[in-house]
């Protein structure tokens, strides 16, 4: 069975799941008109999950899949995250607010419980993806055991082989050029392979169907992975331009501004890949202190960015986008889709 046949959908379109941009109607408008639609939940407390899928049932009966993080629980370090605030306290001074005094963890992980998990058997999306690790085995069991297809990101050949190992249907081949979080495993390793490397190299060692995820852009670039080997393609960056994601109109102007990415750790505790902003230049510097424990890091993050606003400074935002953000297009979703099926058609 192909992987167009075991989803139902029509296009080997995937939107990536992109929590904080995604939202019921972008994944409707992608799986109504043929691709795979999905929403980003990892950043969701479980009441908003559960919200955010029934909104979804109801507005396509078509398939879509639900995302959510699955990183190991860490243990913040205090030391290291007060010598982190306190480098941002005079820019928290600047802005006319007090630094927070201890971080929180603003994110759970799916391993964390099984409330997540519960919450997927119930609402019955067709599809479960999962970044940053692989679940417990009774979790993926259940999913199984439900007929919900599971897939994971991998960034390297190791973690592709785990993915298989674990029983897991599908495994998304998440490039260096993709936008937002690096779906490592590890964050003190990241093999950083380009994405049509990782696709020739998974395709060589692992049986498990192939998703390319990372810098694909227009049909042309689709039609390549496909030719090295995946069955599907995963964008993100050029969807977040549609009217009907979340991203705010800083995040839309900067994306459109035909701007220059890299990747950091400093916003979230995890390297993410984003359009370079004051996290790069400023804090990003040859002698920048360790950065706390993932999510932790994030809610000093957020903090300061909503401090900045309030002062007209959009420099502090989390505007993830990959690598080819320069070709992204004015279009919306349906529209999008269309394009890029026109040209993926062979020549």
């Amino acid at each position: 069975m192909s992987l167009l046949e075991k989803f139902g959908i029509k296009h080997p379109i995937f939107l990536a799941p992109m929590a904080g941009v995604s939202t019921p109607q972008l994944a409707a408008e992608v799986s109504n008109q043929g691709g795979l639609g999905s929403l980003g939940l990892g950043a969701s407390a479980v009441e908003a999950a559960r919200t955010e899928i029934l909104n979804t049932q109801q507005l396509t009966d078509h398939p879509f899949q639900v995302n959510f993080f699955c990183h190991e629980t860490d243990t913040l370090d205090d030391t290291i995250a007060q010598a982190w605030i306190a480098q941002f306290k005079d820019k928290f001074a600047e802005f006319g607010v007090a630094a927070p005094q201890s971080l929180t963890k603003i994110y759970p992980s799916f391993k964390d419980n099984d409330d997540f998990l519960n919450l997927v058997l119930e609402t019955r999306p067709k599809a479960v993806s999962f970044h940053f690790g692989i679940p417990h085995p009774h979790q993926i069991q259940a999913l199984k055991d439900a007929g919900i297809i599971t897939m994971i990101s991998a960034t390297n050949l190791a973690e592709a082989k785990a993915i298989e190992a674990a029983g897991i249907d599908v495994v998304i081949a998440q490039g260096i050029e993709a936008g937002g979080h690096r779906g490592i495993f590890n964050t003190q390793f990241d093999a950083a392979v380009k994405t049509s490397n990782l696709v020739k190299l998974l395709k060589q060692h692992v049986q498990l169907p192939i998703v390319a995820a990372g810098g694909i852009m227009d049909g042309q670039q689709a039609r390549r992975m496909l030719n090295f080997g995946a069955e599907a393609v995963q964008l993100g960056t050029a969807f977040v331009q549609c009217k009907t994601s979340n991203a705010n109109p800083a995040y839309r102007k900067a994306l459109l501004s035909k701007p220059l990415t890299q990747v950091t750790a400093s916003i979230s505790g995890r390297p993410a890949r984003g359009i370079i902003n004051h996290w790069h230049t400023n804090i990003d510097t040859p002698d920048r202190l360790q950065v706390p424990a993932y999510p932790y890091t994030y809610d000093l993050a957020k903090q300061l960015n909503a401090a900045a606003l309030k002062h007209g400074d959009e420099g502090y935002g989390a505007f993830w986008a990959g690598s080819n953000v320069a070709k992204i297009r004015e279009l919306e979703a349906p529209d999008l889709i269309n394009q890029l099926v026109l040209e993926m058609m062979p020549r």
